[in-house]
């Protein structure tokens, strides 16, 4: 079966800005089917990493919410707190950060900040989900209590999956941290010492404690690690790198899983976004953001949540690689810049699993949203 996503490239004229736009797309993609009078609508973002800057623009997330209130539904801004030691791991921090990144009660059209899991990240909900690797899943409380929900994702590369869209932003970014911590605890990994320079950025935001340092170099406790990855994306000379293996499969499943726990209660009331653009090679949680490896492509929208992942990473693929970034090889249209990034990383294995326990499907109908013209 075929489903349609749209598409809306960046191209804006006097007739017609870019958020206006962006709320012509979403309307056409069909946002008002979910959504009913005082639904109290889940609108799922990346609010950023202190100092970082490649999360969606605010301006864009207004207008969505400004979208969703002309349906008379009732929005509010969410994410779940981070498993990482960071400025998003607490409710309080997390807010504060959202506020200094641009997303306050007034910015959004007085739309309020409610973090997914609570205070510190406890506040979940139990839902049984009999797959494969989980039998059930902890997700944030406040995803699976809203009536309605709205991923909307900033497509970019990802470590450990290949790259990050809606699939992530929804399994990862609504569970818990017992849900996070269940998702990684297979995933280990490995530290070059001979490349390590014993900054100690990995000791120090290991939320396991499971680093320290020995001879001024890193040493790791299997033991104690927890496979959050954090100490990957922290080191400043890539020195910590993941033990590729059998794990990574299962830990593409499990987040696939936890995708199925938010959405269970969720159908024909799930709606998704993605923006294709600032595509870096790593994740918004950074507190820095490296160069993008295409050029900006455009925004997406669907109901299908597998389907708009396969067209945002089909649209990246065709671009032809941006020179003096990180990535070097597959730079061609047509070739896999998420295997250029990260070559031990089968980033499909997320989609045939989604695809597999129902979530949707990988074939698509790209629907192309026409830029009006100029006034005369």
């Amino acid at each position: 079966m075929t489903v349609d996503v749209f598409f809306m490239d960046l191209e804006a004229t006097s007739r017609e800005n870019l958020p206006q736009k962006l709320s012509r797309l979403v309307k056409r993609a069909g946002i008002k089917n979910i959504l009913k009078e005082n639904d109290l609508t889940a609108v799922k973002i990346h609010f950023g990493e202190q100092g970082n800057t490649a999360y969606i623009r605010p301006v864009f997330i207004r207008k969505i919410i400004q979208t969703i209130k002309k349906y008379k539904a009732d929005p509010f801004l969410t994410d779940a707190n981070t498993l990482y030691v960071g400025a998003r791991s607490n409710s309080v921090s997390h807010i504060h950060t959202a506020i200094e990144n641009g997303f306050s009660y007034s910015s959004m059209d007085s739309t309020p900040i409610i973090i997914g899991d609570g205070l510190r990240g406890k506040n979940e909900t139990k839902v049984e989900v009999d797959q494969k690797n989980c039998k059930h899943v902890y997700i944030g409380s406040e995803a699976i209590d809203a009536n309605a929900l709205v991923s909307v994702a900033h497509f970019k590369g990802h470590a450990l999956s290949g790259f990050g869209g809606t699939l992530k932003n929804i399994g990862m970014g609504c569970a818990s941290r017992r849900g996070k911590l269940d998702m990684h605890s297979n995933v280990s990994p490995k530290i070059k010492r001979k490349t390590c320079i014993g900054c100690a950025e990995c000791e120090k935001h290991c939320p396991a404690g499971a680093i320290h340092l020995e001879e001024k170099k890193a040493y790791l406790d299997k033991n104690k690690c927890i496979g959050c990855a954090e100490c990957i994306v922290r080191c400043p000379t890539e020195s910590v790198n993941i033990n590729w293996n059998q794990t990574v499969p299962v830990f593409l499943e499990k987040m696939m899983e936890h995708t199925f726990g938010v959405l269970k209660n969720k159908e024909k009331k799930a709606f998704f976004i993605n923006f294709i653009t600032d595509i870096t090679p790593k994740c918004d949680c950074l507190s820095y953001s490296e160069s993008p490896i295409v050029n900006n492509v455009g925004v997406l929208a669907s109901i299908d949540p597998v389907a708009i992942d396969q067209a945002s990473a089909d649209l990246v693929n065709q671009q032809k690689a941006l020179p003096g970034t990180v990535l070097e090889t597959n730079l061609n249209p047509g070739e896999d810049k998420f295997k250029g990034l990260y070559p031990s990383v089968d980033w499909e294995h997320q989609l045939d699993y989604a695809q597999k326990i129902g979530l949707g499907t990988r074939e698509y109908n790209l629907v192309k949203l026409k830029t009006l013209s100029y006034k005369k």
